[in-house]
């Protein structure tokens, strides 16, 4: 899909809630608008998605699904802010990256894992001194980062992704906080895809039981987590999952995450 369709998309919900861009980027030398959608609330939910351009579910399941997210986060008093696509030349071109080569996704923070050595990722059981949010990075990463950061934390964070590298029709997700919190989302998910359990997803990680990894690897995520939102996910369904399917698990953990907000813990 073309951006500039993309964004006439998510411009048509304006009645739905403020519909603003948060800033440009230039690509290619085209510039691309970056939005937010923001729809006011007691407790606050935030999704991202769209850091990797050949990862199109998500982006796509906050703009055509828009209006029934809208409508069942303000029967639960809980605001949003939305930020449905995050990479726009990588989305237009269905690359991971966007057209400079340059790789949004894992520059929020940095940990400190002995005096003077900084690292984005912290491997399993590895400690740290301190983290601190990184002022560098891809011009996406910086721009919603930097818009992100102007807001309080919220009650609840969702980062939607896609796992392009695993076959088939199956989710996992990467977690934060008490992981019986997200269980009845797997449990729900297991009955229109593969829920990954016990499984390897890459060079890092192992899923568990329910299909989830706690990682820390500088994401969104893994920053709100820091700042002590409660709840907090990034959600993968395999890029072979058919789209509607996607936008089915995807409806699951954002109508979930919704519920989360509300009840708070903070």
């Amino acid at each position: 899909m073309r951006y500039s369709d993309y964004a006439r998309l998510i411009r048509s919900h304006e009645s739905l809630g403020e519909v603003a861009e948060y800033g440009q980027v230039l690509e290619g030398g085209q510039s691309y608008p970056l939005f937010r959608i923001t729809v006011p609330g007691e407790r606050w939910l935030v999704i991202t998605s769209g850091f990797h351009g050949e990862e199109p579910a998500g982006p796509l399941t906050l703009a055509t699904q828009l209006p029934e997210v809208v409508a069942y986060a303000k029967e639960r008093g809980v605001g949003l802010r939305v930020y449905p696509c995050i990479n726009p030349s990588g989305f237009e071109d269905g690359t991971r990256y966007n057209r400079s080569g340059e790789k949004p996704n894992n520059d929020f923070l940095r940990y400190e894992v002995a005096p003077g050595e900084w690292r984005g990722e912290l491997n399993a059981g590895q400690d740290h001194l301190r983290w601190a949010l990184y002022d560098g990075g891809p011009k996406e990463t910086k721009a919603v980062r930097t818009d992100l950061a102007r807001f309080r934390p919220p009650d609840a964070a969702l980062d939607i992704h896609q796992d392009n590298y695993l076959g088939g029709t199956a989710t996992y997700a990467y977690t934060f906080g008490d992981t019986s919190a997200y269980r009845p989302f797997m449990d729900a998910a297991s009955r229109h895809v593969t829920v990954v359990r016990n499984q390897k997803v890459d060079d890092h990680n192992i899923t568990d039981a329910d299909g989830l990894i706690e990682y820390h690897d500088g994401s969104v995520t893994d920053w709100y987590m820091r700042q002590g939102v409660p709840y907090t996910a990034a959600l993968e369904t395999t890029t072979p999952t058919p789209l509607e399917t996607c936008h089915v698990v995807n409806l699951l953990w954002v109508r979930g995450f919704i519920d989360l907000a509300a009840r708070g813990k903070r």
